[in-house]
């Protein structure tokens, strides 16, 4: 795991490979109801993004969106979580074409990913955290990288070769 720089409001990264990840239940961009633990059976990747529409997050988006068929042959089932609005979200994946799930960590502000320890309080946003989850719901690979620094498909493509 790699862990992000140190900055006065983000948290520390708790979570670690061997953890079980936290179940959470969020809207998708249609409002429909996404909750992790009625995924398991199959590994889902967990990527969360500081804002729709930002330079960096869409294009880590449109490079998952133009390698999808990586995760799609390995099972791998990608849930993008933001801390905007569903209607952002919406008018984000249909301007960018995103064909994966975009769910909202809206309201309560951050409580998804405040339980994965990627919420920087003091900006109201999510760090750029990753994390692979197996069938069983265990962490089995996490990154969350310092405000900026975009992640690496080859990382994401590593880390779904091992699971």
């Amino acid at each position: 795991m790699t862990e992000s720089a140190a900055t006065p409001n983000a948290p520390a990264v708790t979570l670690k490979p061997g953890d079980p990840a936290p179940d959470f239940t969020l809207p998708d961009t249609h409002g429909t109801p996404t909750t992790l633990s009625d995924l398991r059976g199959a590994p889902v990747l967990v990527v969360f993004v500081p804002f729709a529409f930002s330079g960096t997050c869409t294009s880590e988006l449109c490079e998952l969106r133009d390698n999808i068929e990586d995760f799609e042959t390995a099972g791998v089932r990608l849930l993008v979580v933001s801390t905007d609005a569903v209607f952002t979200l919406k008018a984000w994946q249909a301007a960018e074409g995103y064909q994966f799930d975009l769910l909202s960590d809206f309201w309560p502000h951050g409580e998804v990913a405040r339980d994965y320890g990627v919420l920087d309080e003091g900006a109201g946003h999510a760090l750029r955290g990753s994390f692979l989850i197996d069938e069983d719901g265990i962490i089995r690979w996490c990154v969350v990288n310092p405000r900026g620094q975009a992640r690496h498909l080859d990382d994401y493509r590593r880390a779904v070769a091992e699971i």
